[in-house]
């Protein structure tokens, strides 16, 4: 079974040649195709040497994933469905999706606001009516 290459982002394309897969039998409760078949997925894609991932979104995507990755890269299981195939593209999807969001642009600089005068003044007014309102409740002891 072979995979179309997928677009992850403008410029990087994910193709079957990049990814090295592992098959093994699923943990979990028996049934009649646990001893012989091998359903779980693991998908490697190798983000440090990959031709296909570009330059300039390497260094983000290594920097983002520093903590998944062993040896430069970055494996994905899936087990969850009984067929292998669907495990397979499971695990692509995921894959797929993880280094989407590694490779996403850093967001745009928050640019800092105050609040307005009339915020400021709406607000001291409302502290002060609560004071008031708590200062009403208090027993007077002048009665």
């Amino acid at each position: 079974m072979t995979f179309p290459p997928f677009q992850v982002r403008p410029g990087f394309m994910l193709r079957e040649s990049d990814l090295t897969w592992r098959f093994s039998r699923s943990s979990g409760p028996g049934g009649q195709g646990v001893n012989t078949a091998d359903s779980r997925v693991e998908v490697s894609f190798d983000v440090r040497r990959s031709a296909s991932l570009p330059e300039r979104l390497r260094g983000r995507t290594l920097e983002r994933l520093d903590g998944r990755l062993v040896d430069g890269i970055l494996t994905v299981t899936s087990s969850e469905h009984r067929s292998q195939l669907r495990n397979r593209e499971a695990a692509l999807a995921r894959l797929v999706t993880i280094l989407r969001t590694a490779s996403d642009p850093p967001p745009r600089a928050r640019r800092p606001t105050r609040p307005s005068a009339g915020a400021v003044q709406r607000r001291i007014a409302g502290k002060k009516h609560r004071a008031q309102v708590k200062r009403e409740r208090r027993a007077n002891p002048d009665d």
